[in-house]
């Protein structure tokens, strides 16, 4: 049980009201705000509070969900040019609305491209268009409401909800108390410059992020902006707890996918260990001191209004439900994923998108049949044969699996370098969302060190622990690398296998010394690994090219690269390029 504290912590204030005067004192630096409220009496009284909180000379506009590119952003005007003579443009939403607020109204319904538009103004500041012969650059600096209607389960687009840094349901948090003052917003527009955050505020919202799963790193930059809009707002250059505390509650809470309880669940993360691994002395070292380990999300969860902390409680739970849940939406989900490519016949009951015109163009031809000759033409007959699907291309995740040889005979002089070639890999897998695994083999076993993953620090502490010597059971080793391979198909992704060994294997299949026997089952196993078709690659770790290893290539029909002087970055720039040409060779 945690200790109480000796003085009152501060609760968390009106939110509905602070959201209010957040927006209306810096609509830009907060992004904006996602309204989740359905259309009535409750969110026309809010918005008209926000508009009379807000300068007069504050321009407002809304968009409707069926928005055109055209509207958003200008044109040709059809009758100034009609009555002038000469091409006359006009301006659109996205420019009128620079230094105000847009509105967009059933945000949930709004279409992508338009939501991209709206995004890329946000991010540059500006409306630019090319179209009708006129090319026309806007300034679009605007603070943006999304309001969304939706039932539980639907959303505005996620680029768009990410720019926006409140989040609020008056659904679960009707307004209360007394509303901010107008002198007070003008007032905080003034000090707001002077208001200088400190970097332990940062470290804090980053930490709160971390433990409730938010993923986006715009959140704790946009709770920032909010803590400094309500030390202003109390006339503060400081910004204090109750300031965090606020910005927590406005701009994370609503979007946590977890609770700070769920974070030592033994399902969500590895079991620390005893006693620490040795340190790897090869790798620079990132202390965790100036991490804060007193982060206010337990204080801002106790200070929640009792309906809202039901509401955040009952999310979690769906959330929960629908990570272990169900398997048709996951298979409906991996249908619409990818880009269009055409079609193909099939059967759209199955919950394939039907191709519309490629169905009547297959149906065209066999219209005279089908109406018999000089039958009345009603319609087109469209038969179970002319409907063709919509076809998707989507791009395959690839998984490298290293199967490292830690034995005594390579341990010594290759352990380094893997570890390294695998933490720079990391690096360049996050970026194209990939994984990266590692397998090690000595003495009489292969263990999987670092199931397929992405994740930095559970990767550096899989290698810190990663020790060398004894024998070289290297059958053993390529039959767990197929079986980690035959898992990583079943989940949809392609593996990519690399072994760093200097084919000397020592230890049979059975755990029995004998290095005839260990050649042969590692040839044989080798040959069952070439049947699964997938990409792999042999890097000869001996000092001189090995016959040995050379071999185990051609019995996995795998590309042999002799390394006697490899380093990290050696390593990764051939495994890269092979990466690079599998990839090219699927793709033709």
């Amino acid at each position: 049980m945690r200790a109480e504290p000796a003085a009152p912590a501060p609760s968390v204030g009106d939110l509905a009201g602070l959201a209010a005067a957040v927006l209306a004192v810096a609509p830009r630096a907060v992004g904006g705000l996602w309204l989740r409220a359905g259309a009535g009496v409750a969110r026309d009284r809010w918005l008209a509070e926000l508009n009379k909180l807000m300068p007069p000379e504050i321009p407002w506009r809304r968009v409707p969900a069926g928005v055109s590119e055209a509207r958003l952003l200008g044109g040709l005007d059809l009758s100034a040019t009609l009555a002038t003579g000469r091409p006359v443009s006009e301006a659109g939403l996205l420019a009128t609305a620079h230094g105000g607020v847009l509105v967009v109204t059933m945000a949930e319904r709004l279409d992508a491209a338009a939501a991209a538009l709206i995004t890329r103004a946000m991010d540059t500041g500006e409306a630019r268009s090319e179209r009708d012969g006129l090319a026309q650059l806007n300034p679009a600096e605007f603070g943006l409401i999304a309001c969304d209607e939706g039932e539980p389960g639907e959303a505005p687009p996620l680029a768009l909800t990410d720019r926006l840094g409140l989040c609020l349901d008056l659904a679960v948090l009707p307004a209360s108390g007394q509303p901010c003052k107008p002198e007070a917003v003008r007032q905080a527009r003034v000090l707001l410059p002077q208001v200088q955050p400190e970097a332990r505020h940062l470290a804090e919202l980053c930490a709160a992020a971390l433990q409730l799963g938010i993923p986006s790193l715009r959140t704790p930059l946009q709770a920032l902006a909010i803590a400094r809009v309500l030390a202003a707002l109390e006339g503060r250059l400081r910004i204090e707890s109750v300031d965090i505390l606020n910005a927590i509650a406005l701009a994370m809470l609503p979007r946590a996918t977890c609770l700070p309880e769920s974070a030592e669940k033994p399902d969500e993360a590895p079991a620390e260990p005893d006693e620490p691994p040795p340190p790897d002395e090869s790798q620079p070292r990132r202390e965790p001191d100036d991490i804060p380990q007193d982060i206010p999300v337990e204080t801002a969860l106790a200070s929640l209004p009792p309906k809202l902390l039901e509401s955040l409680l009952a999310k979690m739970g769906a959330l929960r439900v629908r990570r272990t849940g169900s398997t048709g939406q996951a298979a409906k989900n991996a249908r619409e994923r990818g880009r269009v490519f055409g079609s193909k016949a099939g059967d759209p009951r199955t919950g394939a998108r039907l191709s519309v015109i490629d169905t009547l163009r297959a149906a065209a031809p066999w219209q005279k049949l089908r109406h018999g000759p000089g039958g009345p033409v009603q319609g087109i007959a469209v038969r179970r044969e002319d409907f063709r699907i919509v076809r998707r291309k989507a791009r395959s995740r690839t998984t490298t699996i290293f199967v490292v040889d830690a034995s005594g005979s390579s341990a010594l002089q290759r352990l380094q370098e893997a570890k390294g070639a695998v933490q720079l890999l990391l690096a360049e897998c996050y970026v194209r969302r990939d994984e990266v695994a590692l397998i090690a083999f000595r003495g009489r076993k292969a263990d999987v060190v670092l199931p397929p993953t992405r994740a930095l620090t559970r990767a550096s502490r899989a290698l810190a622990a990663m020790v060398g010597g004894g024998g070289t059971p290297l059958a053993t080793a390529i039959d767990n690398a197929r079986l980690t391979a035959e898992s990583v198909l079943r989940a949809g992704q392609t593996p990519f296998l690399v072994f760093m060994t200097d084919g000397r294997a020592n230890i049979a299949r059975d755990g029995s010394p004998g290095r005839v026997q260990a050649m042969e089952d590692a040839l044989a196993s080798g040959r069952r690994l070439a049947e699964l078709r997938q990409p792999i690659m042999v890097i000869d770790t001996s000092a001189r090219p090995a016959e040995q290893a050379a071999s185990l290539a051609r019995a996995m029909q795998a590309r042999y690269l002799p390394l006697p002087q490899a380093d990290p970055q050696r390593l990764v720039s051939a495994v890269s390029a092979l990466q690079g040409r599998e990839r090219e060779r699927r793709a033709s």
